[in-house]
This record gives C-alpha cells, structure tokens and sequence, in this order.
C-alpha cells in the first residue's frame, strides 16, 4: 500500500491540534489555501472525510479523530528521535571562543596535539575578547584573560599567569634608551607595568603605536622596535629565534581563565578541553623557566636567542 506524502499528514496534524486552517498556516508558516489544499488531498487519498466543515470553522469527524491520534504520536517520536541525533552530533563538538592574539600565536599551532589527543572531539575556534553573551552565541568554553568583571554566575578556572617582558628582532640593539617602543591599544598599560615590575627605566625613547597586540609583536619581528609581549605568545617565535627576549619576563598580575557557562564535569568535553590547554600552557611556561603563583618562584633569566 502506498502511503499519502508525509507532508500531507503534517498539515494535518497541525490543524487537528489547532482545529484551525488558519492557525496552521500561521504554525507552518504557510498560507490559508496550502493547509486546505493539503488537507483536502489527504482526504481524497484515504477516501475518507477527515474535518466536518461548518461556517468556516473544521471539527474533527471519527475518522478524523482516529487518525490524529497516530500522526500526533507519530511525529512526537520523529521529534523526540531528531532532537537526540542532533544532540548526540552536538556532544562532540566543542566551541571555543578565545582571544585572537593568544589564538593566532599560541593556541592554532598546538591545535594538532589536541585533535591527536582527543580525536573524537571536533574544535570550533571563534576568536574574540571581552564579554561574552553565553547563551546568544552558542560558545561552550571561553579563553579570557582576567581585565574584566565577569560576574558570579560564569564557572571560571585559571589556565596559568600572564608573564610580560619586551621583545625584539634578535639582531636589534639590545637597550632600552634611546629606543622606539611598540605599544598596542589593547594592551596600553603593557609598558608602564613592565616598567614599574623590572624596576628599568627607559630614557629618551620613541614611540610606536598599533591597533592591536598580535601588531606589535609583528613588529618587533620586522625589527622595528621593542614591543611588550605575552611570554606565551612568542614562546614559538623564541624557539625559532625569529624574536628575542633580552631582559626576561614579570608576572604582571594576570592571568588566563577558562569561562563556562555551567560547571566543568568530569570527563566531558569541556572538562578534557581545560585538562588539556591548562597542561600545554604550564608546560610551555615551565619551557621558558616560568613558574605559577602555587610554585616555587626562581628568577626569570633573560631569554635572549
């Protein structure tokens, strides 16, 4: 026996539940005449009457009645069966959004010992800084660092400290007088707090500004001055020597944190994700001779390459 088109036994059920044409062309988002039309097929092709119709306003007849009954458990199952699918393609999907200065630098290339790692996790990168609207944007975990309020009702977990230090191509005048300074007007207080923390001075010095602080540190790679930089973000460019860090790194106070909406639980995904990031940054600061608040604190040496 061939079946009606399921569509026709959608419209149905929808003017069944809301004993209404109209109201179903306004649930389905179609019109008045598509409902009735639809309706009408069903009705020649099972033979039978479905709706009473009087005045414009439909009754279910017997026959009517009997078959809601199967569409609307019928499509309650296909309901309840796509939303568990979708929710199961969900699950291992983590969405991440994260500063784009830490994302470019740091965060991209380590991506490959993630998906190696946990190779049934797929990472979605959003790159953005500042608050973040949880429920809006569908982000699951957030990498901030913490120059802002965000409120009691984020989880938080601290990935590892900030640790600043100037940076500069490696066959640059190493000094601080008499030298330009990349600043960022992301990060403006970078250099006075630098400054304060080393207890240096910089005498006579020019001064270089840029949008953001991925510009700067690009900058000092082109030789064009000293810029303040993250000790993480420029871990790579160290190792490479395409930068040097001729007067080490301070802890300037900050530090990096992973935001989440609910709780981080035990082996999920967001869990595995914080394991993860938190064990690569500490690991790439321990690299550098750079300790968290919770160790033992030895000096920075200079890191010059």
């Amino acid at each position: 026996m061939k079946l009606p088109p399921l569509n026709a036994f959608r419209y149905f059920d929808i003017a069944a539940q809301t004993e209404s044409f109209v109201g179903a062309a306004e649930h389905l988002h179609v019109t008045h005449g598509a409902v009735s039309r639809q309706v009408r097929l069903l009705e020649e092709s099972l033979g039978v009457e479905l709706f009473e119709r009087r005045n414009r306003a439909i009754f279910l007849t017997p026959a009517g009645r009997a078959l809601h009954s199967t569409t609307q458990a019928i499509f309650e199952q296909l309901e309840g069966a796509v939303q568990r699918l979708q929710q199961q393609g969900r699950d291992n999907v983590l969405v991440l959004s994260c500063e784009p200065t830490i994302a470019m630098r740091w965060l991209i290339p380590r991506l490959p010992r993630f998906h190696a790692a946990h190779p049934d996790l797929q990472l979605h990168l959003v790159a953005a800084g500042g608050p973040l609207d949880f429920s809006r944007s569908g982000v699951d975990l957030a990498i901030r660092r913490d120059d802002f309020h965000w409120g009691n009702q984020l989880h938080s977990v601290k990935i590892c400290d900030e640790w600043i230090g100037p940076v500069c191509h490696p066959t640059a005048n190493v000094r601080l007088d008499h030298q330009r300074l990349l600043h960022s007007s992301t990060r403006p207080a970078a250099w006075p707090t630098w400054l304060r923390l080393s207890g240096q001075q910089a005498r006579h010095s020019e001064r270089s500004d840029y949008e953001h602080f991925y510009l700067s540190i690009q900058a000092a790679s082109a030789g064009l001055g000293l810029a303040m930089a993250s000790a993480l973000m420029v871990r790579d460019e160290l190792d490479s020597r395409q930068l040097q860090a001729p007067f080490g790194f301070v802890r300037d106070g900050s530090a990096y944190h992973l935001l989440s909406p609910q709780p981080l639980q035990d082996d999920g995904k967001r869990q595995r994700f914080a394991a993860w990031v938190t064990d690569e940054c500490r690991s790439c600061l321990a690299q550098l001779g750079l300790v968290q608040n919770d160790e033992p604190e030895r000096p920075s040496p200079p890191q010059v390459r």
